[in-house]
């Protein structure tokens, strides 16, 4: 979420903030040599796309170019985070057709908008992910971008088709708008993977799915109806989607009753927030509780409250930000099949056809893991899709890692394991090593948590 001085951290997803645009941006190495037959690569399919050779594709050397948002960034990743530099290649940008407005980003006003990168020292693979939260595509170059790139992969990131506060506005029907972030993101997986063969002159030998959050739903969809596409992935705190429950409609009406004097501790722990994440909810509470749920119920059940949010979440951060009254009450599984139907067109089975590793950390007081990943591991157990599966409880981890600088004694970034996870992704598809058997991650009482991240370390059961 973005931060201003203004608003809480995560008001940031929210308010839409302008691009810098420099007076001249840095438009090729010293040499010009990534530039050559530049002219050739095409996305099929894109309404618009613009090219450009670039010194370096991470966020350090885009800082203050049009080829990255910081804002949209902001609150993902640790202050202290180290990241790769001096990633030299071709960056696009642009978008497909598409019907929505949200993404003002370059001063399109277009949504569907994309970014594909590639480094001249390719290693044959390709990365794809989707925007976490209501972001954009720029919103994980720090927390994945950079790093895939300096190990030589290509990849490719999308706005998901819609975004900001007022995505559920997008559509014709109840569910519409995250339907679309399913399609969009195989739409581009489609397509940089032939951008990929245009620029490097063979397809991609290993495609990986991943992401954070929303991204991370949409890594477990895509595995699950797209596995073709893939060779595995990566599922950071994915948000879970079924007909019937759980997902976020049965657990923050709860959050957000607590908000409003209407619920208590208990009913927040029966709902599956985790015990011992209590220091977290006075921020969510400010910050997240409130819109979320408002605006995922639009989504599904807008008949349920229609005058909020109505046609905007808000004019203003705290409006944006604020709960709807009724909220507190909304009681999932009493509302009509139209609204289970509307849910059941982007939930998720379990039936994944890849090699997916998850991560979910156990102070999340957004996505509660007991209602959302241990869920899903249930599900996938159910499948008879265990064996593809690896699910690591990351302790001290919570949704968003800019809030371990708030809480240092108490939190860990989540960032540093994901980045071991997808070491152990390669090595599992690319060379048979399996990764360790489902465990909690231990956070060490002392040293480095901001870079580094054992997934062997096992945390004491007893803790």
């Amino acid at each position: 979420m973005r931060p201003s001085r203004s608003v809480p951290l995560a008001a940031a997803t929210l308010v839409a903030a302008a691009l810098v645009r420099p007076a001249s941006a840095q438009a090729g190495a010293a040499d010009g040599s990534h530039c050559a037959r530049l002219d050739r690569v095409h996305v099929p399919g894109a309404a618009f796309q613009q090219r450009a050779c670039l010194p370096d594709l991470t966020t350090t050397g885009l800082v203050g170019t049009p080829y990255t948002d910081l804002a949209d960034q902001a609150g993902l990743t640790a202050k202290a985070t180290r990241t790769p530099s001096g990633v030299a290649g071709v960056q696009i940008d642009g978008y497909f057709p598409d019907s929505s407005h949200f993404n003002t980003t370059h001063g399109w006003q277009h949504d569907a908008q994309f970014v594909i990168r590639m480094p001249d020292h390719w290693n044959g693979g390709l990365v794809v992910t989707g925007a976490p939260g209501t972001r954009k595509q720029y919103a994980t170059d720090t927390a994945i971008s950079d790093q895939v790139l300096a190990e030589g992969y290509a990849y490719a990131a999308t706005d998901k088709g819609n975004g900001g506060a007022d995505f559920y506005r997008d559509g014709a029907r109840p569910g519409d708008a995250i339907a679309e972030w399913n399609t969009r993101t195989t739409q581009l997986t489609r397509a940089a993977r032939r951008v990929v063969a245009q620029r490097y002159g063979h397809a991609p030998r290993r495609t990986y799915m991943t992401g954070i959050s929303n991204g991370g739903y949409l890594t477990r969809w895509q595995l699950e109806n797209h596995p073709e596409l893939y060779d595995g992935g990566v599922d950071w705190e994915g948000a879970l989607w079924t007909a019937d429950g759980p997902s976020l409609l049965t657990s923050l009406p709860t959050a957000v009753g607590r908000t409003l004097g209407w619920a208590d501790d208990e009913d927040m722990y029966a709902a599956g927030f985790a015990r011992g994440s209590e220091f977290l909810w006075p921020y969510h509470e400010k910050a997240y509780w409130g819109v979320t749920q408002k605006i995922y119920r639009a989504e599904f059940d807008p008949a349920y409250d229609p005058g909020c949010p109505g046609p905007s979440a808000g004019s203003t951060p705290e409006q944006i930000l604020s709960p709807c009254a009724r909220d507190a009450a909304y009681d999932y599984a009493s509302r009509p099949a139209s609204v289970h139907r509307a849910v059941a067109r982007v939930s998720l089975t379990g039936r994944i056809g890849r090699p997916l590793i998850a991560l979910h950390g156990d102070l999340d007081s957004l996505l509660p893991k007991a209602a959302d990943s241990d869920v899903y591991a249930r599900m996938i157990d159910a499948s008879g899709r265990g064996p593809l599966h690896r699910y690591y409880t990351i302790q001290g981890g919570t949704h968003v890692d800019g809030l371990y600088d708030t809480y240092p004694d108490r939190l860990r970034p989540i960032l540093p394991c994901y980045r071991s996870a997808f070491d152990a992704l390669v090595s599992w598809v690319q060379q048979g090593v399996r990764p360790p058997a489902d465990h909690t991650v231990a956070r060490p009482a002392d040293g480095d948590v901001v870079d580094s991240c054992r997934l062997s370390e096992r945390a004491d059961p007893a803790q």
